[in-house]
């Protein structure tokens, strides 16, 4: 059901919650198993801008009631630098489509494992492909959580709010302008955590590691300081900064000395502000791994020597969670209990939860093949020469959650149940590797409490400014 108004919007949760100035759900259970489904859908699809945005601001007011807010995971991250907490990593989960089922399935394992120390995150660029801005992804967030009768924090990260190079050297004013206002977008909708990834500005052409090191380190801080001045009260972001960028050469030593070194001289000149609490590093892997003309992913040498090191450094000389690991969720599933022994604070997944979705036997083989031949004519100009089928299907079928967004969040129940309970126990599996299990306590001790009230008028502005995707043509045309 899409609502039209504001009556029929209120409809859809009446007899389990009343709607005020806030929302105070009045019969959880039926909230959970009536409500929820229909009005998340309605905060994504809805025709009018308005009832999308309010739509969204009653799931995030009704999670304050039940105990659901969205949070900060920093203080989690300063206790693993001070050593108070250790043996395990956090996992962070990039959820590209079918959204609110697969975020669904995350809440499961969490609740199953007693655990609550994982991230949900979306990419700068994952952003525009999916069709899923802040102020929406957050609030499906808040609603799967609902759905599956969980308490608790709920970390939502902004993963690679990255510069880029190209439009920083022509213009770098209005590149460092368009990314604070994803900053303050992403922070506005409920995103406490958010990775700052200047590494793209890192000049190995440069004569010594700090002119290398230079602006990746100086518009980080400059980011970091422009954030901490849109904080919440009460809130302190967790920010992540980079030191190399994903899928080049691997990271030293000296380069995070430099890139700390002159990170934290330069935040001390911009004002009395919290750093970093964590920084991603290159050890060999790259974002969604490399496919072989078959389509299959070539094999990776993961350097855990190099991970141990650096990520042992970040904790005992800068007081950080420990190192990053990105490009993580293609890799062997023989590698991942070695991330907690190897000084590995926190770990990005995405592209293999994105390849079991549409690999999966309960996927829609018509709507693949829909999706496929829309890929064709939307990234026709990223075809590169010599690239098989498989290989151009690939690296371009992440941007098929966007074209099919509408068609894949309304699949039959029993297919998104299905695909949902494979994502579950590769779930389950990542969480015993990682060693994420009965971390609530640890949580609990060192994650404050404090809830934002969302605001009504800000979530309609963002609906406004952000339509509903076209859905996907029914046919598209056949490519030989």
């Amino acid at each position: 059901m899409k609502a039209a108004t504001v009556e029929q919007l209120n409809k859809i949760v009446a007899g389990c919650a009343e709607v005020g100035e806030t929302v105070k759900v009045t019969d959880p259970a039926a909230f959970r198993a009536k409500a929820i489904d229909t009005l998340i859908y309605n905060a994504v699809f809805a025709d009018a801008p308005a009832i999308r945005g309010r739509a969204r601001w009653m799931v995030k007011s009704a999670g304050l009631d039940l105990g659901v807010w969205a949070a900060s995971i920093q203080g989690l991250y300063e206790a693993m630098g001070r050593g108070e907490v250790a043996g395990y990593t956090v996992p962070a989960v990039n959820i590209r489509g079918l959204t609110y089922d697969v975020a669904r399935a995350l809440v499961r394992t969490g609740v199953k494992h007693n655990a609550n120390s994982f991230l949900f995150e979306i990419a700068k660029s994952e952003i525009g492909y999916t069709y899923q801005r802040p102020s929406e992804y957050a609030a499906v967030l808040i609603a799967a959580a609902i759905r599956e009768g969980y308490t608790g924090p709920v970390f939502i990260q902004g993963d690679h709010f990255q510069v880029n190079a190209k439009s920083f050297k022509a213009d770098p004013e209005k590149e460092v302008g368009g990314l604070k206002a994803l900053i303050k977008e992403a922070i506005e909708a409920g995103f406490y955590n958010i990775d700052i990834d200047t590494s793209t500005l890192v000049d190995l052409s440069q004569p010594n590691l700090d002119a290398e090191q230079r602006l990746n380190y100086e518009v980080g801080a400059q980011l970091t300081a422009y954030l901490r001045g849109l904080e919440p009260s009460g809130v302190t972001i967790s920010v992540g900064g980079e030191i190399g960028e994903v899928g080049e050469q691997n990271s030293t030593p000296e380069e995070l000395e430099a890139y700390m070194e002159g990170y934290l001289r330069t935040l001390k000149k911009l004002g009395d502000y919290v750093g970093i609490s964590k920084v991603s590093v290159q050890t060999g892997t790259s974002h969604g791994g490399v496919p072989l003309p078959d389509g299959s992913v070539a094999e990776v040498a993961l350097d855990f020597a190099t991970l141990d090191k650096l990520g042992q450094m970040a904790r005992k000389r800068y007081g950080l969670c420990g190192a990053v690991q990105h490009g993580a969720s293609t890799l062997p599933d023989t590698m991942f209990h070695k991330f907690p022994s190897v000084n590995t604070g926190e770990i990005h997944l995405a592209t293999g939860f994105q390849n079991m979705t549409f690999d999966s036997p309960n996927f829609p083989a018509d709507l693949k093949a829909r999706i496929y031949a829309g890929l064709h004519v939307a990234c026709a100009d990223e075809k590169k020469a010599g690239q098989t089928e498989e290989q151009f299907i690939y690296k371009t079928r992440k941007k098929g959650f966007g074209l099919a967004k509408e068609e894949i969040w309304t699949l039959p129940e029993a297919t998104r149940n299905a695909i949902g309970g494979e994502l579950e126990a590769k779930f389950d599996f990542l969480f015993k590797q990682l060693n994420v299990i009965d971390t609530v306590s640890d949580v609990e001790k060192h994650v404050p409490t404090v809830m934002v009230a969302p605001n009504l008028d800000q979530e309609i502005a963002w609906a406004e400014k952000f339509a509903v995707p076209a859905p996907l043509a029914p046919s598209a045309p056949n490519e030989d």
